[in-house]
């Protein structure tokens, strides 16, 4: 008995916002997030909706947010499965109440939620890129988010389906159209390219570090600072160059290691958390929460969306932090992919204006 106590408080410990002395970094600002300051803040009513929860990321995220002592109730939709996967998590005993939701029952599982977050979607194959899957998922993102628009419109909507860089244009022309779009809160989940990114650069210079990570999410838009990070000039500029690129490559890793059984679940799930936990820590009070995110800025000129650090609040995004000081080489990547991810932006863009022209120039919200 005792060391079965033993093994699940190692695994708390090592939770995210379940931790008795957890801390958060990003970027080279430092932001510590204690869940000591939980009592000072309105977390008692916080609902987080997980559109996508029966899939390879929904599940794991959901375990996670069952865990989170900031979410009072979580909510989880999906076309099957969610039922089961209710069930299976109420038998957890954390605070928070939870609830399965299918076809037919969205409105239910969408209303007054505060955070709705989307890990919905198809997964990559071996041999497709994240744009290989915008058809399909920019269809299923639709829907959902005309759902969210319908239901719950003040909600902080944080989109994981890929491709990123083109669902979260096409989820602000949704929310244009349906005229409740607030860029403060509409943001793709990027975060898991700076975990890449702390891992692999921690693991070539043997500490603990924390990575600025920019651009998009997606091949060359993803863009390491990686000279903001004291620790990597101890590299060779070589050694430095094979970093950037096994970030900006990180899903194929993952994807080609999996052999045609998915893309990246487990790490997403977790990052997924952890931008979701403090998205909540920091509309429930919590002060000075920096989280990457996926947003509407004038940031990089041509593209209207760009991953930065941004400072959250009570209504969301509160502040874009912006690049901070970068090199020359930095900068030379940012220029020459922000075409690529213009063009990226434009097609989502372009596709939820012809969608939207199709159907009348309004969805149902009916999924």
């Amino acid at each position: 008995m005792r060391s079965t106590l033993c093994s699940i408080i190692t695994l708390v410990s090592l939770l995210p916002g379940l931790s008795f002395q957890s801390t958060f970094v990003q970027s080279s600002k430092t932001t510590h997030l204690s869940s000591s300051s939980v009592n000072k803040n309105n977390f008692e009513n916080m609902k987080v909706a997980v559109l996508g929860a029966g899939g390879g990321i929904g599940q794991p995220l959901s375990l996670l947010l069952k865990l989170s002592p900031h979410v009072s109730n979580l909510a989880l939709y999906d076309i099957r499965g969610t039922p089961g996967v209710s069930s299976d998590l109420s038998h957890i005993p954390s605070p928070g109440t939870v609830t399965g939701h299918l076809p037919g029952t969205l409105p239910e599982c969408l209303a007054g939620s505060d955070v709705v977050v989307i890990p919905a979607g198809v997964p990559r194959k071996p041999g497709m890129s994240r744009d290989d899957l915008f058809g399909i998922n920019a269809a299923i993102v639709k829907g959902l988010v005309e759902a969210v628009a319908s239901h719950c419109p003040g909600a902080v909507i944080c989109v994981i389906s890929n491709p990123v860089n083109s669902l979260v244009p096409v989820c602000k022309e949704v929310l244009v159209r349906r005229g409740c779009y607030n860029p403060s809160k509409l943001c793709g989940v990027t975060y898991l390219d700076v975990c890449r990114a702390n891992t692999f650069v921690g693991e070539a210079v043997g500490a603990n570090v924390s990575v600025n990570v920019v651009g998009g999410h997606s091949g060359t838009t993803i863009v390491p600072l990686l000279s903001q990070t004291p620790d990597v000039s101890s590299l060779s500029q070589s050694k430095i160059d094979a970093l950037v690129e096994r970030i900006r490559n990180g899903g194929d890793e993952v994807v080609s290691a999996k052999d045609g059984a998915g893309s990246a679940t487990l790490s997403m799930a977790h990052a997924g958390f952890v931008f979701v936990e403090n998205v909540v820590k920091a509309l429930g009070g919590e002060e000075d929460v920096v989280m990457p995110a996926y947003t509407e800025c004038d940031v990089v000129k041509g593209c209207s969306f760009f991953a930065v650090p941004c400072r959250f609040g009570k209504s969301g995004v509160e502040e874009v932090m912006g690049l901070g000081k970068i090199s020359e080489g930095e900068k030379g990547m940012i220029d020459d992919m922000s075409g690529t991810l213009a063009s990226q932006i434009e097609k989502g863009r372009k596709w939820a204006i012809e969608a939207s022209a199709k159907e009348g120039g309004q969805g149902s919200g009916k999924i």
